[in-house]
């Protein structure tokens, strides 16, 4: 056998370096993909996404594009349009994702019925059985959990709010709800929201939003209602036209209340509902767990109790009204002094 060159081994090594790390790469297993479905846009959503972000984080899942980048996250925004989510929700499904993360009812439901077989972890306002997401909270089965808000306590945040509305304006004996009637709970925040109007002796009128336009047309019915305030229901499509609305109703002096911090620092009057970062957070520790091996069907549905308050003081001095002092001494935050 003939010595081999020097020419043809330095060849042959470099090669062999030149090829080397693609075949490694292509052994590498690939990276987990999850996907966030919602209703709303990115802009309002920010909180929420950074917040599940870190729950991954926390069990050792890194989606940034930075060292240590381990799991890849995509998002699907409906942009305030419900009827789109069933498509967005069966375009993910086909991509076969490790997990599917939803953010509210609607979303869920579509998810589920995208798959039965995808983990799906919810975050919700509400109570899942009843919403049909899960027949029981300790052991969900199936391929559904998540994160439940405080609203399914002994305090509903929905009928608080119409509570805390009425604290702020005593005087007002007429209020208005807005719900979205696409959204499966809507049904029940009416009828919670019309069982506390009646404990607290209010008359309430029921005004409904599906699309932008409606947003206009409701806001254009308040002064015939001669409502004193005005209680947003929770729905991720609100969440995206939270700064039209909360101009609308400084434009018209009506006071009003959501869920989201987003409403209040747009310029909203008050926001009381389930803090977004604990919620989410939470469920983004659920996903990572589920990346790593648990089961959906075994992780019972967990509750995020922290309730967070805020109030627009400058917002309020615009419309002539004075927080009580025993509300502001209760408000996680204060925006406008």
């Amino acid at each position: 056998m003939k010595p081999m060159r020097r020419r043809n081994f330095i060849t042959l090594i470099g090669g062999l370096a030149a090829t080397w790390p693609w075949a490694v790469r292509a052994q590498r297993p690939a990276m987990p993909a999850i996907s966030f479905l919602s209703g709303g846009v990115p802009r309002t959503s920010a909180e929420a996404t950074q917040a599940f972000e870190k729950g991954l984080a926390q069990v050792g899942y890194n989606v940034l594009h930075a060292e240590g980048h381990n799991a890849n996250i995509g998002f699907q925004w409906a942009w305030g349009q419900n009827d789109k989510l069933p498509e967005l929700a069966a375009g993910v499904a086909q991509r076969q994702v490790a997990v599917i993360a939803t953010a509210g009812v609607p979303e869920t439901l579509a998810a589920k019925a995208a798959t039965t077989t995808i983990p799906i972890v919810f975050t919700i306002e509400g109570d899942p059985i009843a919403a049909g997401l899960v027949p029981t909270l300790d052991r969900p089965g199936g391929n559904v959990t998540g994160v439940a808000t405080s609203s399914m306590s002994n305090m509903q945040a929905g009928p608080k709010r119409l509570e805390l509305l009425h604290q702020v304006i005593p005087t007002a004996s007429t209020f208005a709800l807005l719900v979205n009637p696409t959204n499966p709970a809507a049904e029940a925040q009416v009828r919670d929201a019309q069982a506390a109007a009646r404990s607290l002796g209010l008359q309430l009128h029921v005004l409904k939003a599906s699309v932008d336009g409606d947003i206009d047309a409701a806001f254009a019915a308040l002064p015939g209602l001669q409502a004193g305030g005005l209680v947003i229901g929770s729905d991720q499509s609100f969440d995206s036209w939270s700064l039209k609305i909360s101009a609308l109703a400084l434009l018209q002096s009506v006071p009003a209340i959501y869920q989201h911090r987003a409403f209040t620092a747009g310029g909203g009057l008050i926001s009381y509902g389930a803090s977004v970062a604990d919620a989410f957070r939470l469920a983004g520790a659920y996903a990572g767990r589920i990346l790593k091996g648990e089961k959906p069907a075994e992780l019972p549905v967990q509750q995020s109790t922290k309730v967070d308050l805020l109030i627009n003081l400058k917002t309020a001095r615009a419309l002539g009204i004075t927080i009580p002092p025993a509300m502001l001494g209760r408000a996680d935050e204060t925006i406008g002094r």
